[in-house]
């Protein structure tokens, strides 16, 4: 992979927004906001008057070449020197410059509600984004490649888009599927289902060690993407690395359901879940197991914690809990379109199809973050010709699965009620949830940059527990902060004894370590695994068989 390809892939993976299995704006919300704006301007039309005044004088020190603006740190849009070099791009960029300032000074100083701004200013980002001149032919490197290749760059983006339109639902390609293939150079970690119900397959792995320590490991992913995330590639896999450290590794991959599966709920999970860690443990003769849970299935981890803490059953001895928001305020991007009207909407329309397609979630949470999402591949694609990266963490984020619309109704009544942060507010297999009652070691784990489930918000979650835990913040965001193998020089984390109830003074205190957590976690989890035993020398037991060879079948289904 290419540098520029590399930097395509890496920025498109940090912002991939297709772990939230909540809500996302509708198509009628934006018109809506989009009229509010218009009709805005008829309402006060002095203020709207003395904006264009004031574009109209910052388009004259631009023509002069004595505006000073320029593009926001971070942006990378205008990187390629042309733009600041070549009067006529320096003026036709900071046009547009001045163009998107006045527009966003325009809605923020506006009469409207400060909901209604902050709506009207991500409609208005969309549009600005949009017109971005560096989305058009005159894009200087399009110009460039379209005369180094005799204009066969555009030929070529002209067949992309054409392709896209037909089999991507009309959204650019972000990977090169053809590159990869789960079984073959993704998710190879040598294994075998030992156990499958409905809703699940248990995959247990084959020792790397000749010695293992007793206590088994359950990894729970979420249910909106595939497992293999776990399983990436040998470089990345998280239970490669268990596996190298002696520790007896197990994995759920949850099934793609249907419109069959519509009424499948958290506690149809959960139940699920309860079989399974019932195997593991018949395999491994275990009395108990240590487990881990990602994002939503941390929630689901979560609510089998409170299950077996009201039933007082001790089969979990400690969890990890990795990127998982259980104390829920709305306060992010993505709730300001989920008013009562929305989430109402949001579950009547999942109910009546059966499922919320993941990939229908994808396109919606593209448009949260477009230039990184969208019109960069837009340029590389169709402006520049050229295929889409081979990237693993994007083939995984573009290899989507449904939520069954039970689950994703309850998902939104979490949103809307928090029932975590409540004792008793919510109800799983019977039993009222009181995560205060769960009193097992637990560790957490939260990215930086995370804007999906934002350290502070896992932090906070932290405190609803009642055990012993530890709290690290990893120094990347939602995906990355989870596939963080040793080996990168620019990995860092936070790590602080203390923990406080304001997530801010924990972090001001905090010492940042260089590295990789996966090494500090694992000596926490070795801690709490028990003694060795020798590495049992198959897979599965007389009444749990090893069946297909890992990844499993649930994994393959569309």
């Amino acid at each position: 992979m290419n540098k520029k390809n590399k930097e395509l892939s890496q920025q498109a993976a940090i912002h991939t927004l297709n772990l939230n299995p909540a809500v996302g704006p509708r198509g009628r919300d934006l018109l809506g906001t989009a009229r509010m704006v218009l009709r805005q301007v008829l309402k006060q039309p002095v203020h709207s008057a003395r904006h264009m005044a004031a574009f109209g004088i910052e388009l004259k020190n631009v023509l002069l070449d004595r505006s000073p603006l320029k593009p926001a740190a971070g942006d990378k849009r205008f990187d390629e020197l042309t733009w600041q070099r070549n009067p006529l791009y320096r003026r036709y960029m900071k046009t547009y410059l001045a163009w998107c300032q006045e527009m966003n000074d325009w809605i923020s100083t506006s009469s409207l509600s400060e909901q209604d701004a902050q709506r009207g200013q991500f409609v208005i980002g969309l549009l600005t984004d949009a017109m971005a001149p560096t989305n058009t032919l005159a894009n200087p490197v399009a110009l460039k490649r379209f005369f180094e290749t005799g204009g066969k760059s555009i030929l070529d983006g002209f067949s992309q888009l054409t392709r896209d339109l037909i089999e991507n639902g009309g959204m650019p390609s972000q990977v090169d599927k053809t590159a990869f293939e789960v079984g073959h150079n993704l998710g190879i970690t040598e294994g075998a289902v030992v156990f499958r119900n409905e809703v699940l397959e248990l995959i247990q792995y084959k020792p790397r060690t000749e010695q293992v320590q007793v206590r088994p490991f359950l990894v729970v992913p979420p249910q909106i993407n595939k497992f293999y995330l776990f399983d990436l590639t040998p470089e990345k896999s998280l239970i490669r690395f268990l596996l190298g450290s002696g520790i007896q590794t197990f994995a759920i991959s949850w099934r793609n359901p249907g419109k069959a599966q519509r009424e499948w709920g958290l506690t149809s999970y959960v139940e699920a879940l309860k079989e399974a860690i019932d195997a593991v443990l018949a395999i491994t003769g275990s009395a108990d197991l240590n487990t881990f849970g990602a994002c939503s299935g941390g929630c689901t981890l979560s609510s089998l914690l409170g299950h077996y803490a009201a039933l007082d059953e001790k089969k979990i001895n400690a969890f990890t809990l990795a990127v998982s928001m259980l104390d829920i305020r709305p306060d992010t991007q993505v709730g300001l379109f989920a008013d009562e009207k929305t989430l109402t909407a949001a579950k009547r329309r999942s109910y009546q199809a059966g499922v919320l397609e993941g990939r229908e979630l994808a396109k919606v949470f593209a448009w949260m973050r477009p230039n990184d999402l969208i019109w960069s591949y837009w340029i590389n694609n169709y402006l520049l010709g050229n295929e889409p990266p081979a990237f693993d963490v994007l083939y995984w984020n573009n290899d989507t699965t449904n939520l069954p619309a039970t689950l994703h109704g309850e998902f939104i009544d979490m949103y809307q009620t928090n029932p975590f942060a409540r004792a008793g507010a919510l109800e799983v297999s019977g039993t009222p949830i009181d995560l205060g009652q769960v009193t097992s070691d637990f560790y957490c784990i939260a990215g930086m940059s995370d804007h999906i489930t934002p350290w502070d918000a896992c932090y906070r979650s932290m405190h609803l527990f009642g055990g012993q835990g530890e709290f690290v913040v990893s120094n990347s965001g939602h995906i990355q902060s989870i596939l963080n193998p040793p080996g990168n020089p620019k990995a860092r984390f936070m790590t602080n004894s203390n923990l406080p109830v304001e997530a801010q003074e924990w972090m001001d205190t905090a010492s940042q370590q260089a590295g990789s957590w996966w090494p500090h976690w694992l000596a926490w989890l070795q801690a709490r695994s028990g003694d060795h035993k020798k590495a049992p020398r198959k897979l599965g037991n007389r009444a749990y068989a090893a069946a297909e060879a890992a990844p499993g079948t649930y994994v393959h289904l569309r």
